[in-house]
């Protein structure tokens, strides 16, 4: 999609401008959302991995969280490790969940693709 096309999930992203006949401006913003939406290399973030069983209705589940970029690399990334793990899970919010006790599996995956990881609580 280019930039020209872009939709704007809400005007708070616009920075308080909604309207210029100015291209310079609107050239000006185009970069400054663009920029917020970049997502930092695998070697530059470190994730945390943990499992919780809570407010799951019993089932365990693998939260990865401390994920920087936009949303679209998150869903990207939760796809990837949903396929490579043969589970279900879903991304939203900046965290990962994915069905299972599987937080091992995960890390040796995420330090594979080059992430930092941290294996946090439970």
């Amino acid at each position: 999609m280019s930039n020209k096309n872009k939709k704007f999930s809400d005007l708070s992203s616009l920075g308080g401008l909604v309207y210029s006949t100015n291209s310079d401006t609107m050239k000006d913003l185009e970069n400054q959302i663009n920029e917020k939406e970049d997502t930092p290399d695998p070697n530059q973030q470190t994730l945390r991995v943990w499992t919780e069983k809570k407010h799951r209705g019993g089932k365990t589940a693998t939260i990865i969280r401390d994920f920087e970029g936009s949303d679209e690399a998150l869903t990207n990334l939760a796809k990837t490790l949903k396929n490579k793990c043969g589970t279900g899970g879903s991304a939203k919010d900046g965290e990962i969940i994915l069905q299972g006790a599987i937080a091992d599996k995960v890390v040796a995956l995420l330090q594979d693709m080059g992430y930092g990881v941290k294996r946090a609580g439970g």
